[in-house]
């Protein structure tokens, strides 16, 4: 360095950063290290976390962002219209974009009708069961995506015949003894016969549970002899991508006169629940990347100070030769810029391996803000640049004759 009354130049400050980081080459990858465990680990965290709530999105879309469920209110007196007439169900089933649609009515909540398997009367045992009782369309299984295992749901004919036939639940048929129905067995609901005429299976609409421990009939018979009434519920299943536009016309399909009395349960927007997915995993995550940075500053920071002890005498060569403390503060903040931003761009290049062999091996597709990924260098070079503050300051403050007697 040449001695001149202005100081060195910005270019000589900068080589004997440069040179200062280079001296130390073991030292320096381990205070680099930090830096790179922070910078990545910032990256990895928020990269899983929005490819994540991609992922979780996608397989919402697939299994529930197509159903609707619509609860009917009772008529306000016994002697009053239904809300929904069961002929208003075909009015909904010819909106473009619905697959299939249901309705049901069932016996009042906790007050569950007996139902028993024969008509034995034996004072020793109970034998009635007490079960939910459905009065259906024919579309119920399609419409709450239920199978059934053993012998056939009924038809539109047993609902136009009013036939007395009934498909168990899988539970109710357990707690009931019937496992076959080939030779049509008969279940007794508060003490009328009906013919079994299939076993429903597995029913994958999680909002309809009871599905799987009622007795189901056809909705004219079951209101013929048990008063069930008019449908208060009707489930609805849309083609993928339809169900916003149907939630907004199913209501006045079905009661165009009131239609803000029925209640429609949508499901919510694919996109916002993925942002908010995305930001709740990255909330919880977020802070154990900032803790990571953190540490690696402080790594930094000691490294630097470390530095500033050892190299006193250099300092007060530095500056008998024409330093200011101005230069010297400088040279030490850009030896530890330079290290952090190393430390952004090893971790940034790190962050984005680690989330693209995870997605790899989810087989997720990686998602990934191309800004955070651009901007964790520059993350990196600010905290090295934060971090170098105090060790900086103090070298500059050394005066050139305590520097040049050394430490101690």
């Amino acid at each position: 360095m040449t001695r001149n009354r202005k100081g060195p130049s910005l270019r000589e400050i900068l080589t004997e950063a440069l040179s200062g980081i280079g001296a130390r080459p073991a030292r320096t990858a381990l205070t680099v290290l930090g830096t790179v465990l922070g910078i990545g680990t910032l990256v990895t965290t928020l990269g899983v976390s929005a490819t994540a709530g991609n992922q979780i999105a996608v397989r919402f879309d697939a299994a529930t962002a197509t159903e609707i469920t619509i609860a009917v209110p009772a008529p306000l007196a016994p002697d009053d219209p239904p809300v929904v007439p069961w002929p208003a169900l075909d009015n909904l089933s010819r909106l473009n974009g619905v697959a299939a649609v249901a309705g049901f009515s069932r016996s009042e909540q906790g007050r569950d009708l007996p139902v028993r398997a024969n008509t034995l009367h034996d004072p020793t045992r109970v034998l009635d069961r007490r079960l939910p009782v459905i009065g259906a369309t024919a579309a119920l299984p399609a419409a709450a995506r239920a199978e059934v295992t053993t012998g056939r749901f009924f038809d539109s004919g047993h609902i136009t015949r009013r036939d007395r036939v009934a498909v168990l639940g899988a539970q109710a048929a357990q707690q009931l003894g019937v496992t076959w129905v080939d030779n049509q067995p008969a279940v007794f609901i508060n003490g009328k016969a009906f013919t079994v005429i299939g076993i429903l299976g597995e029913v994958r609409r999680a909002d309809q549970p009871a599905l799987t421990s009622a007795i189901i009939l056809p909705w004219s018979s079951a209101d013929d002899t048990l008063n069930l009434g008019p449908a208060t519920t009707v489930l609805v299943t849309t083609n993928l991508g339809a169900a916003g536009l149907i939630a907004d016309q199913a209501p006045i399909a079905l009661n165009p006169n009131d239609p803000a009395a029925l209640h429609v349960t949508a499901p919510p927007d694919p996109a916002s629940l993925r942002t908010g997915v995305a930001q709740d995993v990255s909330g919880l995550l977020l802070v154990l990347g900032l803790v990571s940075l953190v540490v690696g500053a402080l790594g930094i920071a000691n490294v630097t100070l470390v530095t500033v002890m050892e190299r006193t005498g250099e300092i007060g060569l530095r500056r008998a030769l024409g330093a200011r403390r101005r230069h010297i503060a400088l040279q030490f903040l850009l030896e530890s810029m330079v290290v952090g931003l190393l430390g952004g761009v090893v971790g940034a290049s790190a962050g984005i391996l680690a989330v693209t062999v995870i997605s790899v091996s989810r087989q997720w597709t990686p998602v990934l803000d191309g800004l955070l990924a651009a901007s964790a260098p520059l993350a990196g070079a600010v905290v090295g640049l934060l971090a170098g503050l105090y060790p900086a300051l103090r070298a500059a403050r050394m005066q050139p004759v305590d520097a040049l007697r050394g430490p101690g």
